[in-house]
């Protein structure tokens, strides 16, 4: 798996998670996918993202958008 795998399954997953949560327990976790949102769409417009760093501090190989 490389980074850009990674972040977008991160960011699926917790998507996903957050929309779960949100029909099964407050509609104050959409604020969770605000949140993932945010930064997906910083991380396109400055080509920065958080979770890339940790990733790649893990040892996860780079891909195509996050160098």
């Amino acid at each position: 798996m490389n980074l850009d795998r990674a972040v977008l399954l991160l960011a699926g997953t917790v998507t996903l998670l957050s929309a779960l949560l949100v029909a099964l327990v407050s509609p104050w976790w959409l604020l969770l996918t605000a949140f993932v949102g945010l930064n997906l769409l910083q991380s396109s417009i400055t080509g920065f993202c958080p979770a890339a760093v940790i990733f790649r501090r893990l040892g996860v190989s780079n891909g195509c958008a996050f160098r």
